[in-house]
């Protein structure tokens, strides 16, 4: 069970978008798979994708579409990711963005494919296609909720999180869905995200904006460290609730900001919450380090450390596994003597080896919570970086496992 998630917030309405879900029968018959999103005329849509290099057709595809044509519809199907596919997957995109576009009267490169699932194998177009109707005939603005479910993989739970926020009297909403559970690492995640506020928002600030959310959000989540070929998140602003369109330098730009990081956090935070046979959260919070560069290579080391991983899983205290992590994180001019190390708010080790008056049963019961904070004090700066991962256990193995059966 995903670790503190009691099911999905509300997920508010956007002005100015639709969405509707069917059923293709892609991996698994008479289960959602398919999601279509319509935008409104005049939509700014921004997006970061996957830098992994044999990134999915769709992922190709939809950036070449996005430098072409202003985005009317966003196509996705799960259970297939239509990647290390060649020519033939891009050739299958096609195909699927090209059905869309003449059910919808607008040009092909105005719809962004998006796919996730198995790697590697092809994608049944003929039943995505027969199951357009269903999505199109579904286009509601409270779509949301159905969505969320449809794009999951081996996510447990549906992810969203909403807000509402205003600028000089005006209110807005901003609303967002996510998937992911596993091959979870930075650059960005096997995860594909979608957030709508119906606020004008000027297109480069958008961009802006999403790259410095995602920075902070779905950009410092890990889960086993896999980075993976599909994964996408896009920002879209209808400006369908009207006012004066924010840029940048707005004042009320901060505003859109502020609710855009906070949406984008909670998004990434369920990812990990819900990793692949997760029991616990753990935030890595490294401090004190030179440079926030430095302090991600510290947080990192930890996170993804598998032996650091199954000790929280166990709920053993093996404070060690956390040292050596921070030893080998790359920075050759470590003083380990200034280094201090917490579990919460219980100080482990300093000066180079576990502090006076440690008490194992102490550290046992910080070790036993679902939500544990690792703190990491460099003592090198007044440099930081925040990190959310979860443990290891015996799920994870079985379901990447049994993935494909």
């Amino acid at each position: 069970m995903a670790v503190g998630l009691q099911g999905l917030p509300e997920l508010h309405p956007v002005r100015g978008v639709r969405i509707g879900t069917g059923k293709a029968g892609i991996k698994k018959p008479d289960r959602r798979d398919l999601t279509v999103f319509e935008l409104a005329p005049g939509s700014a849509v921004a997006a970061v994708f996957t830098r992994n290099r044999f990134c999915a057709a769709p992922v190709q595809l939809a950036k070449r579409h996005l430098q072409t044509t202003e985005p009317r519809y966003l196509l996705i199907n799960t259970g297939n990711a239509n990647a290390g596919t060649g020519a033939a997957g891009l050739l299958a995109a096609e195909a699927c963005c090209q059905a869309l576009a003449e059910r919808t009267g607008v040009p092909v490169t105005a719809v962004l494919p998006f796919s996730t699932g198995v790697i590697g194998e092809p994608l049944p177009v003929e039943r995505i296609v027969a199951a357009m109707p269903q999505c199109l005939q579904a286009l509601s603005a409270d779509g949301w909720a159905l969505a969320a479910e449809a794009i999951m993989t081996t996510d447990t739970v549906p992810k969203g999180a909403s807000r509402r926020f205003s600028v000089a009297g005006k209110d807005y909403v901003l609303t967002g869905i996510s998937k992911g559970a596993g091959m979870i690492k930075p650059n960005m995640a096997t995860m594909l995200a979608v957030v709508a506020t119906d606020a004008p928002i000027e297109q480069t600030a958008l961009q802006d904006a999403l790259a410095e959310a995602v920075r902070l959000s779905f950009n410092r989540i890990t889960v086993d460290g896999d980075t993976s070929t599909n994964d996408a998140c896009v920002l879209v602003a209808t400006g369908a609730a009207g006012g004066e369109t924010l840029a940048a330098a707005h004042e009320g730009f901060a505003a859109f900001r502020e609710a855009l990081q906070a949406v984008c956090l909670e998004l990434a935070q369920a990812i990990v919450r819900d990793g692949e046979g997760a029991t616990k959260l753990i935030t890595v919070a490294v401090s004190e380090g030179a440079s926030e560069q430095e302090c991600e290579q510290v947080a990192y080391a930890i996170a993804e450390s598998p032996l650091v991983k199954t000790a929280f899983f166990a709920s053993d205290p093996n404070w060690g596994r956390i040292l050596a992590a921070v030893g080998r994180a790359g920075i050759d001019d470590l003083d380990v003597t200034k280094v201090r190390l917490y579990l919460d708010d219980l100080l482990i080790a300093e000066q180079g080896g576990r502090v006076a008056g440690y008490r194992e049963e102490e550290a046992a019961a910080r070790m036993a919570k679902e939500e544990i904070t690792i703190g990491v004090c460099l003592g090198r700066g007044s440099a930081t970086a925040t990190v959310w991962t979860c443990d290891f256990s015996y799920d994870y193995v079985r379901i990447n496992a049994d993935y494909r059966t």
